[in-house]
């Protein structure tokens, strides 16, 4: 009974289209859910093969009967999650946004650490930025090439801006005499939030800034390039940055503060052991949370106007609204 209801709410099955609908938050929030579902990491070669046959069979419309449109949304939930939709290539695994979550959440347990050195905060900055850069480089809209050179310099650069901010609030913190020993844990606690969010925002801008130069593809309503517009670009990076901001706030603002009233019950002073385990858990709900409902602020595919576009644009199509890739 379970299965036939699912299958009569599930909608017909448009390929390339999202199975719920972009104009809400709600429906990008379900889609999102889809994309990041960390059980499609363990998705074999031979069960992604089947999929993308499955879909091509659907393209040229020779499916084999008995195949519901249940299973056509589910084999592309699959391609999506693993294949990125401009190269066609595989995503590797930890910069996949299914992969996200599980590789890093260490990542964000370390950076929210108690008592952090000054080396320590460089290591964790470090580790987080360069996870963040190679996850914004991989699921970058990507219908323009980007050279290795400008990945290295983005690289830097981004990694270069987090350590200095983590480092100098830190150290402005640890200055501030006139703060109380549980203030001072407190504050330092929340630093990685805005350093995290100042350097995200530097991240995407630096790992995307060839998309600003060179442009990205703008499509029809028949999915055909327009042209390669710069003002698109603009807008997919600002898009971007602004989930990057919202992304670690929940991350970096409430294990501290959650934490901070579990250390003061008996129970966990006494068991202090537990204090990790538990740290790591209140870290991986957050962010598990956290990530569906940032990249759900805006849709992956989204739409501009033409007239809002370079003039050679508005020339090329009839059409009012062209769609890009955002990236993610």
């Amino acid at each position: 009974m379970g299965v036939m209801a699912e299958n009569a709410a599930c909608p017909a099955f448009q390929l390339g289209r999202p199975r719920y609908d972009q104009s809400s938050f709600i429906g990008r929030l379900r889609h999102f859910v889809d994309i990041i579902d960390p059980s499609t990491l363990f998705v074999s070669e031979r069960r992604l093969k089947e999929c993308i046959k499955l879909l091509d069979d659907f393209k040229h419309g020779t499916l084999p009967p008995g195949v519901s449109d249940l299973q056509l949304w589910e084999a592309q939930k699959v391609k999506q999650a693993i294949i990125h939709p401009d190269t066609g290539e595989k995503i590797f695994m930890p910069f996949r946004m299914s992969g996200y979550v599980p590789f890093g959440t260490p990542i964000v347990i370390g950076l929210l650490l108690p008592n952090q050195t000054v080396l320590s905060t460089i290591i964790w900055q470090w580790l987080n930025q360069s996870h963040n850069a190679c996850v914004n480089y991989a699921n970058r809209n990507a219908t323009k090439p980007t050279p290795t050179a400008k990945f290295l310099q983005g690289y830097v650069g981004a990694v270069t801006s987090a350590v200095s901010i983590a480092v100098g609030l830190n150290v402005l913190i640890q200055k501030a005499n006139k703060l109380s020993p549980a203030t001072r844990m407190i504050i330092q606690r929340l630093v990685p939030f805005p350093a995290v969010a100042s350097a995200n925002i530097c991240n995407v801008g630096l790992m995307r800034h060839n998309e600003l130069s060179e442009g990205i593809d703008v499509l029809d309503n028949n999915g055909n390039v327009v042209g390669s517009s710069k003002i698109a670009a603009r807008h997919a990076i600002m898009e971007t940055a602004f989930t990057r901001v919202a992304l670690p706030m929940p991350i970096f603002v409430l294990p501290p503060i959650i934490m901070s009233y579990l250390e003061r019950l008996q129970f966990l002073q006494s068991n202090r052991r537990l204090l990790l385990p538990i740290h790591s858990a209140v870290c991986l709900a957050t962010f598990s949370l956290s990530l569906p409902l940032a990249i759900s602020l805006f849709p992956q595919m989204s739409q501009i106007e033409v007239s809002r576009l370079e003039p050679e644009i508005a020339m090329a199509t009839d059409c009012k609204v062209v769609t890009y890739n955002k990236g993610l």
